[in-house]
C-alpha cells in the first residue's frame, strides 16, 4: 500500500492539489496534480501525472458547488487513479497566519478559529483556505491535516522592517507588516543553492510576479523586506488589486465619494490594479496584445512599480548581487522581465535578450555585474514538505 500526502491550494472558485508519494529519504515523488475549476458554475477537471502528461479533462456535474462537492470529486479520482493507496497527510497553502503562527501548523478546531478571525486581512484567500480545512475535516476525519502560510517566510525580519507608524495600541492589536507569498519564496531560497550557487549566499531580490505580485529581498537566503504589508494590496500593481496606494485615497473614497466599507474593498481587492488602470483585462498576455493606451499604460505602470521597488529593495540590501523571476509573469513574460531589466540597468544589470527570449534559466550575460535568473517556484512541494515534516513522515529538511 503506497501512501500519500496531498496538498490543496483553494480559491474562490477552484482546487489545485498534488498528490506525492511518501518519501525515501528527503526526495517527494510528485503522483500527480490538477485542479477542478468553475466550481459553482461550470466545474471542470484536470489532472496531469508526474512527468506532465493529461490524464483527465472533464466537465464535472452539478453537484460540484462549493469546497465539499469539489474534494468529494478529487477524492473520487484518487481511489481511481491510484487504487489501495492511503493518505496519510494533507497540506494547505493558508494566506495569512497572522502574528500567531510564525511558522507551519497541525490543523485543530482552535487553529481553525484562529485563521477565521484573519478573514478581514485576506478577503480573496482566507475563506477559501478555510473551506477546503473543514470540507477534509468532514470528507477524512482521521487523516491529519497541516497549515503552511504564505506570511512565515516573512518573521525573520528586523522589527523597522515589519513596523506600521501608527499608534502603540494599534500595532498591539496585530497591525504590522507581515509580507505574503512566502512559500514561493522559500521554495526559491531552498533552490538557488543549486541552481545559482554564486549568488544563493550573497544579496538577492525575488520579483514574484502573477496575478498577485511582489517582491523580497534575500541575504544568504533569508527574508530582509518584501512590498507586501498588512494585507495582501500593499507594494507592486497586481490583476485587480492596487499595490501602493495614499491612504488619503481611501478616506477620499468614504468620507467624499460616500462608499461604505463593502464598496471599497469589493474596488480594492477585484476592480483595481491592471484591470482597473485599463478597464480591459487583469490578464497580462491580454495587455500586452492591446493596442488600446489604456492597456498599454496599465503595461507601463506594473514595469514601472516594479522597477521601483527593486530599486528601494537595492537599498535595503545595500547593493545586489543578483535578481530571479518567478510565477506566472516571472517565469513566462520575456517582454515584462525584458523591460523589468532595461529599467534596472543602473544596478549594473545587462540582459542576454536571447537567452531570455527562451526564459532562461540566467537571462543577464557574462559580463553582468547583477545577475539575473529565471526560476519556476514550486509552493506545492514546500507545503509537501512542511507537512510530512510536522506529521513525522520525514525528517527535517533544512
Amino acid at each position: 500500500m503506497e501512501d500519500f500526502v496531498v496538498v490543496l491550494n483553494a480559491g474562490s472558485s477552484s482546487l489545485k492539489f498534488c498528490a506525492y508519494s511518501r518519501p525515501q529519504g528527503d526526495q517527494w515523488r510528485l503522483a500527480g496534480r490538477g485542479q477542478i475549476e468553475g466550481i459553482g458554475t461550470s466545474p471542470r477537471f484536470s489532472a496531469k501525472d508526474g512527468a506532465g502528461a493529461r490524464i483527465v479533462d472533464e466537465a464535472l456535474g452539478n453537484s460540484v458547488r462549493d469546497a465539499r462537492g469539489a474534494l468529494d470529486a478529487l477524492a473520487k479520482w484518487l481511489r481511481e487513479q491510484f487504487p489501495g493507496a492511503r493518505i496519510v497527510g494533507v497540506g494547505h497553502r493558508v494566506v495569512h497566519g497572522g502574528p500567531d503562527f510564525p511558522g507551519p501548523v497541525v490543523v485543530t478546531a482552535d487553529v481553525v478559529d484562529q485563521l477565521r478571525a484573519l478573514v478581514p486581512l485576506a478577503p480573496l484567500h482566507q475563506p477559501h483556505n478555510l473551506a477546503a480545512i473543514e470540507a477534509v475535516t468532514t470528507r477524512l476525519p482521521n487523516v491529519p491535516q497541516v497549515a503552511c502560510f504564505d506570511t512565515s517566510f516573512h518573521r525573520g525580519h528586523a522589527a523597522v522592517a515589519d513596523l506600521v507608524p501608527l499608534p502603540k495600541d494599534i500595532r498591539a492589536a496585530g497591525v504590522q507588516r507581515y509580507g505574503f507569498h512566502g512559500l514561493s519564496y522559500e521554495y526559491i531560497a531552498s533552490v538557488l543553492p543549486q541552481v545559482a550557487p554564486q549568488i544563493a549566499g550573497g544579496r538577492v531580490i525575488v520579483a514574484h510576479l502573477g496575478s498577485g505580485a511582489s517582491l523580497c529581498a534575500l541575504k544568504n537566503g533569508k527574508g530582509i523586506d518584501s512590498t507586501l504589508g498588512f494585507t495582501a494590496l500593499d507594494g507592486l500593481c497586481m490583476g485587480t488589486r492596487p499595490g501602493s496606494i495614499d491612504p488619503g485615497v481611501v478616506l477620499y473614497l468614504f468620507q467624499t465619494l460616500g462608499l461604505n466599507a463593502a464598496d471599497v474593498e469589493t474596488m480594492l481587492y477585484k476592480k483595481s490594479g491592471l484591470l482597473g488602470i485599463s478597464g480591459i483585462s487583469n490578464d497580462m498576455r491580454d495587455l500586452i496584445a492591446s493596442a488600446d493606451p489604456a492597456a498599454r499604460l496599465a503595461v507601463d505602470y506594473f514595469v514601472y512599480r516594479v522597477a521601483k521597488e527593486i530599486g528601494a529593495l537595492a537599498a535595503v540590501l545595500g547593493g545586489i548581487d543578483g535578481i530571479v523571476f518567478t510565477a506566472g509573469i516571472g517565469e513566462r513574460s520575456a517582454a515584462i522581465r525584458q523591460r523589468i531589466c532595461d529599467a534596472s540597468a543602473w544596478l549594473g544589470l545587462e540582459i542576454n535578450r536571447a537567452a531570455n527570449e527562451h526564459d532562461g534559466p540566467r537571462i543577464s550575460t557574462p559580463g553582468s555585474k547583477v545577475e539575473a535568473w529565471v526560476v519556476p517556484t514550486n509552493e506545492e512541494l514546500v507545503i509537501a514538505r512542511h507537512t510530512g515534516q510536522l506529521l513525522g513522515l520525514i525528517e527535517a529538511r533544512v
